[in-house]
């Protein structure tokens, strides 16, 4: 067997373990979830499990660096140079959603550490519409706001709550693969600050209502399941709440509420 083909082989098998590896972190934080020791003993686990997989970012990079010099040395026309091409497209592809799933599980594992400061909510979704507005337009998605109409400050860290805006974002993006449209409203209730992110997407059928803030559940394909349930530890962790209302065919609405600063 050429070198060539050999590194091919050899980038394939790679992947197809680095993929097993991934399944693995799948079953092993199912199983966590059903351990009743002590508070400790799951703390520990998952600094170990989180622990492993940084170790495998390294790696797996180099991987990544190797498959894309290989790809461009297959420059060949021939049909065993197509052939082996079509390959490692398939293991970088499968190797780039590995990164991506390891990336979302040491989000999800990392201790929660607030850096805590006086916030604006509105400014906050401002600014997320700001930034999110060129990727709604390229996927036909219309962004509308209606804040509210006076401050609504909170002792929060405002990265977080950015990163939970983002993955609802996200979530309706994906929820809206033609296009729609994305609403962000924000409004004072009693002692609380609230937060509405609604879209015009599919719905989500009611037996999963009651699933969707799991870890690794994803009605997705190719979804970690990671990005609500990860929101939902942001916000309890604000000492906040998060719920969602769906009505299939309709769309889907998520409302955040987190307790306003005291003056």
């Amino acid at each position: 067997m050429s070198p060539l083909l050999t590194g091919i082989v050899a980038g394939f098998v790679i992947g197809a373990g680095l993929a097993a590896a991934g399944c693995y972190f799948y079953n092993f934080r199912k199983n966590l979830k059903s351990l009743t020791g002590r508070q400790s003993e799951l703390e520990e686990l998952s600094r170990l499990t989180g622990g492993l997989a940084h170790e495998m970012k390294n790696p797996l990079s180099i991987i990544k660096v190797n498959l894309k010099l290989v790809s461009e040395d297959l420059t060949g026309k021939d049909e065993n140079t197509r052939r082996a091409a079509k390959k490692i497209a398939v293991v970088r592809k499968e190797t780039e959603r590995l990164e991506q799933i390891l990336e979302d599980f040491l989000r999800y594992v990392k201790t929660t550490e607030l850096h805590l400061s006086d916030v604006d909510i509105n400014r906050i979704v401002s600014d997320m519409i700001d930034f999110y507005s060129p990727q709604a337009f390229g996927h036909s998605i219309t962004v509308r706001s209606s804040p509210a109409g006076e401050s609504l400050v909170c002792k929060a860290d405002g990265d977080m709550l950015k990163q939970v805006l983002l993955n609802l974002f996200i979530n309706a993006q994906q929820a809206m693969p033609s296009g729609g449209e994305l609403l962000l409203r924000t409004q004072k209730n009693g002692k609380n600050a609230v937060i509405i992110v609604s879209d015009t997407g599919k719905g989500i059928e009611p037996k999963n209502m009651d699933k969707i803030f799991s870890a690794y559940y994803s009605t997705k394909p190719g979804g970690s399941g990671l990005g609500l349930s990860t929101s939902k530890k942001i916000i309890e962790a604000h000492n906040g709440s998060i719920r969602v209302d769906s009505v299939p065919g309709k769309g889907t609405s998520f409302t955040i509420q987190l307790p306003l600063e005291n003056r």
